[in-house]
């Protein structure tokens, strides 16, 4: 009849522990796709063909998914570097290999969901959080190569806890330029921001920069859905 929607049809029945899967797992496709912003009972409804209020009834709170689908991201994309360093020999290798994941170009899918997690955090407890634990864990990875290069004599004495976190936060802030600059056609190319990072962490570490010319290895195959780094 005029004006009246077409009724929508049911919901194939899923078990509930599915359907929560079901739901947590479109949650990470949409903040993969388009952002953590775009995540809300309606637009997960929509992908999923489904009624609103039944994705409000496995994901009572809004706030609580986005920080699980964003812990969930970041705990995926460390396992997978994590399993690329793992192959490589000695500190000076695995740190090559780290950065590397971390800088190459073809990720920014997942660096835009640790933009998002930066902004929107500062405004949700929960997501703040989540964003703070996913921090400390990528921080704690690299210390555990530092302090290891360190025992070997591969590097200098030094702070590995506040070096950790000067190195993160020089490839989170390069990568998240290289978001924006790359709308506009100016992005600094990944290869470039890859020897400027690996300069500074040599120098901080007292070698030479080309003891981490050896570990030009490749990212390794992207699994679905998820890009192994943040760039």
């Amino acid at each position: 009849m005029g004006g009246m929607e077409a009724p929508r049809s049911r919901a194939r029945r899923m078990s509930p522990e599915a359907r929560r899967a079901q739901i947590y797992a479109a949650a990470r496709e949409l903040a993969l796709a388009e952002g953590l912003h775009a995540i809300s009972k309606r637009t997960l409804a929509a992908r999923l063909g489904i009624a609103p209020a039944l994705v409000g009834h496995y994901a009572v709170s809004m706030e609580s998914l986005v920080a699980e689908t964003f812990s969930a991201i970041s705990a995926r994309e460390l396992a997978e570097v994590h399993a690329l360093v793992q192959g490589a020999d000695g500190p000076r290798d695995r740190l090559a290999v780290l950065l590397r994941a971390l800088l190459e170009g073809g990720r920014e899918d997942v660096t835009a969901v640790w933009a998002d997690g930066w902004s929107l955090g500062r405004r949700s407890e929960a997501l703040a959080q989540a964003v703070h634990e996913q921090m400390s864990a990528w921080e704690t990875a690299l210390c555990e190569i530092v302090t290891a290069g360190v025992r070997a004599g591969d590097f200098r004495e030094l702070d590995v806890p506040a070096f950790a976190r000067g190195v993160m936060g020089m490839v989170d802030g390069l990568n998240a330029q290289a978001l924006v600059r790359r709308r506009v056609g100016a992005a600094r190319e990944a290869g470039e921001r890859g020897e400027l990072v690996m300069r500074v962490v040599a120098l901080e570490l007292g070698v030479d920069p080309r003891a981490f010319a050896a570990s030009d290895r490749a990212p390794g195959p992207r699994a679905p859905g998820v890009a192994p780094s943040r760039d």
